[in-house]
């Protein structure tokens, strides 16, 4: 059994979700890794230069262009996230006896570990509450911590997906630790908001934002200083 087929709650059999890319993954099965000596550890290289590629994209942008390239690279993985989001759940409908606190946390495992290709452990704390801890990122060996920002792009756009799939919920997430900044395992919360605050992910994000911005404008003057 693969590592992202299991969970023990009866209700995670009842949860109902599409592979993403389906069709390349069809080929790679079928083609590639059962009939070829194709070594599947090398998508993980293969994987992390993508990863680093967009990292180094987003700080040349903001470099040459400030908000307005932060904000055109923000918006490419969002993109993405959101069309990952749309292609898991496409079809799909919510059982009428699954509890809405697991029913995000399955559709959280199936990004954690198919489209993240992370290891997780998952808990449904109660009916309004869900947690899980990536115990294995395929980032936290190159990241540093700065750079999970991007991932931040990412599951907004998977975020925005979710919400038009079941804008009932009402839940909101936040990180609590990461690995690259030192711990143990990057450990997430995901609770419903009942005292309608505004949504706590965005908020962060345009934190970091400015922060890097900040960051870029500070290295450009020590580098015109150095120069003069």
């Amino acid at each position: 059994m693969s590592h992202w087929q299991h969970r023990p709650e009866p209700g995670w059999k009842k949860f109902e979700f599409n592979q993403p890319y389906a069709a390349g993954l069809k080929r790679l099965k079928e083609e590639v890794l059962a009939k070829t000596d194709f070594d599947p550890a090398t998508l993980w290289q293969w994987g992390t230069m993508q990863a680093m590629a967009v990292i180094q994209i987003l700080k040349d942008c903001e470099a040459a262009f400030g908000k307005d390239g932060q904000d055109v690279v923000y918006g490419a993985p969002r993109k993405i996230g959101y069309d990952i989001g749309s292609r898991v759940l496409d079809g799909c409908a919510p059982p009428a006896d699954l509890g809405q606190a697991e029913y995000i946390s399955y559709f959280t495992t199936v990004i954690n570990r198919i489209a993240y290709a992370s290891l997780e452990a998952p808990r449904i704390e109660d009916e309004n509450t869900a947690t899980f801890d990536i115990l294995w990122c395929p980032h936290q060996d190159t990241y540093k911590a700065f750079d999970c920002r991007v991932q931040r792009y990412f599951v907004q756009g998977m975020m925005d997906a979710f919400g038009e799939h079941a804008n009932a919920l009402g839940f909101q997430v936040r990180f609590d630790s990461t690995i690259p900044a030192g711990a143990p395992t990057c450990h997430f919360t995901m609770w419903r908001s009942t005292d309608g605050a505004p949504a706590s992910w965005p908020d962060y994000t345009e934190y970091v934002n400015q922060k890097a911005l900040k960051h870029t404008e500070e290295a450009r003057k020590a580098s015109d200083h150095r120069a003069s």
